[in-house]
């Protein structure tokens, strides 16, 4: 697996929050969001490395919580295996991805969360969204929509009018703190999900490796 970077931090994003993680980073990504706040991650380039299953699962060690990010992880050819080896040891494994790519290779676990982007418009990216994957979504798992303005918002209520979804559904605000618009407005909206910032950033600001 190429991966960019590997940590051990607190969990700043959904239902995980708080919770020691130990994150893995892989490198590349199919999509290119405006806002992205990781594009030290879309390319596979220099600061990316070779890690193998077992060197993964040995950094990781005795920590019970693991997150699989990127990029986009589900481009790399060994994150299925990835995701059996950590889940198999005990571990509790968040899978970040961004909602475009076919979610049929994730091995199918208790330990296993699942948390999907839908990208909205003002990402650029919400044409590439793959909406067969919410049939896929189980209670364990989240759907995480970023929200910048009301047209994100009125696109993110009209996907979940169009295709109810038996998971958890997470509204975060574009850079993960300001949160007084999107929260007013889902009360406003009477809106069934949960408004979450971006802990780390709260925490340590917009920096890398946290």
């Amino acid at each position: 697996m190429r991966v960019v970077e590997h940590f051990l931090s607190i969990q700043g994003e959904g239902l995980q929050m708080g919770r020691l993680t130990y994150f893995i980073r892989s490198a590349g990504c199919n999509l290119r969001c405006s806002w992205c706040d990781t594009v030290y991650a879309l390319e596979d380039g220099d600061a990316a490395a070779d890690m193998s299953v077992d060197d993964l699962a040995a950094a990781v060690g005795d920590v019970s919580s693991v997150c699989l990010t990127g990029g986009e992880p589900l481009l790399q050819k060994d994150a299925p295996d990835l995701l059996r080896r950590l889940s198999a040891e005990g571990k509790t494994v968040v899978l970040e991805t961004n909602g475009s790519v076919d979610l049929g290779m994730v091995p199918v676990s208790d330990r296993i969360i699942i948390s999907m982007d839908i990208k909205c418009p003002s990402s650029g990216m919400a044409d590439r969204m793959l909406l067969s994957n919410l049939a896929l979504l189980s209670r364990k798992d989240q759907l995480k929509f970023v929200i910048a303005d009301a047209a994100d918002l009125d696109y993110a209520e009209g996907i979940l009018a169009e295709n109810p979804v038996d998971t958890n559904v997470i509204f975060s605000p574009v850079g993960g703190v300001g949160l007084r618009m999107l929260a007013e407005e889902v009360v406003a909206r009477r809106l069934d999900v949960r408004v979450l910032p971006q802990l780390h950033k709260i925490i340590w600001g917009d920096r890398k490796g946290v």
